[in-house]
């Protein structure tokens, strides 16, 4: 039996649309709904959460989650995706040292403006930027405000730099790419990328998509789900005990819980903006405590 809500920690081959990834697994395993956090490009390999029957509706809690990525810039040429899939438009015969690399790292940390590529699903008056991308509209597209907490480089030579990063919610490893070679003078690209995590999601726990297909041959089964709530990471949770928590509940109606018996999954003071409540594993509502009142939001039964 396939869990009612659960997730996936797949990991996405390059040369496939994270959209393709996901209707692989549902077309295998026969499931209704099926989600993913945080789309990865093609040409990207890595981490790709799976959301599986109710718990994509909490895709969103995931997608703010930090994410670390592995990746390699090449110097002295841009192109119009600011990837190595992208036309070449502007060169450079100038190459960066380590030492001035290391220099402008550290203006990097922290919150710092970014432009989205041409080539990303950023939406335009109501449009996706890559659909209009390949329609040769012409398009500009607002900076965004995104943080990088950790940035090392980990492998440097004349012609390229490797790096590992921990990034916030909509970060683009492309814009930086892009953004990064212009400060240093020059042009660059992204020639290889890789999500090693998402939150609780890591590429050592993770599961390659053909040996996932694979099971699917065998039986009906998917023996890699985790639970929703073990994957939630900074969250304030209650465990419900009482059949008739859940009835209630199922209907919407708030509940009396004990404040004394809330778990705080991180070290961060979360107050108490959102408590999870679950059973078995599974989430059964979001919702907000007034007192020991706790009212529900989102009802997961």
């Amino acid at each position: 039996m396939i869990p009612k809500q659960g997730w996936i920690n797949l990991y996405k081959p390059k040369n496939i649309t994270s959209f393709k990834a996901i209707n692989f697994i549902k077309k295998k395993f026969l499931l209704k709904k099926i989600g993913h956090a945080g789309t990865l490009d093609p040409m990207a390999e890595g981490v790709l959460p799976i959301a599986i029957g109710k718990a994509t509706k909490l895709i969103s809690y995931i997608n703010i989650m930090k994410k670390e990525y592995e990746f390699t810039i090449t110097w002295g040429s841009q192109t119009t995706t600011d990837d190595s899939q992208g036309k070449i438009i502007f060169e450079s015969n100038y190459f960066p040292t380590k030492t001035e690399i290391v220099k402008k790292i550290n203006s990097y940390l922290g919150y710092i403006n970014q432009i989205p590529p041409k080539v990303s699903a950023v939406k335009i008056n109501g449009q996706r930027a890559y659909k209009l991308f390949r329609e040769n509209e012409k398009f500009t597209i607002e900076p965004k405000k995104v943080f990088i907490e950790k940035l090392n480089i980990t492998e440097h030579n004349t012609h390229k730099t490797s790096f590992k990063i921990l990034c916030g919610k909509g970060f683009y490893v492309r814009s930086f790419a892009r953004d990064f070679a212009l400060d240093l003078k020059t042009y660059g690209h992204i020639s290889s990328l890789k999500r090693s995590k998402v939150g609780k999601f890591t590429e050592k726990t993770s599961i390659l998509l053909d040996d996932l297909l694979k099971i699917g041959q065998r039986h009906n089964e998917i023996n890699c789900i985790s639970p929703s709530i073990s994957m939630l990471d900074d969250i304030l949770a209650y465990e419900i005990e009482e059949q008739m928590d859940i009835d209630n509940l199922s209907f919407g109606r708030s509940i009396k819980i004990d404040e004394k018996k809330i778990f705080n999954s991180s070290s961060i003071n979360l107050g108490k903006k959102n408590i999870f409540l679950f059973k078995n594993g599974d989430i059964v509502s979001i919702g907000k405590l007034d007192g020991n009142l706790f009212k529900p939001n989102k009802i997961l039964i």
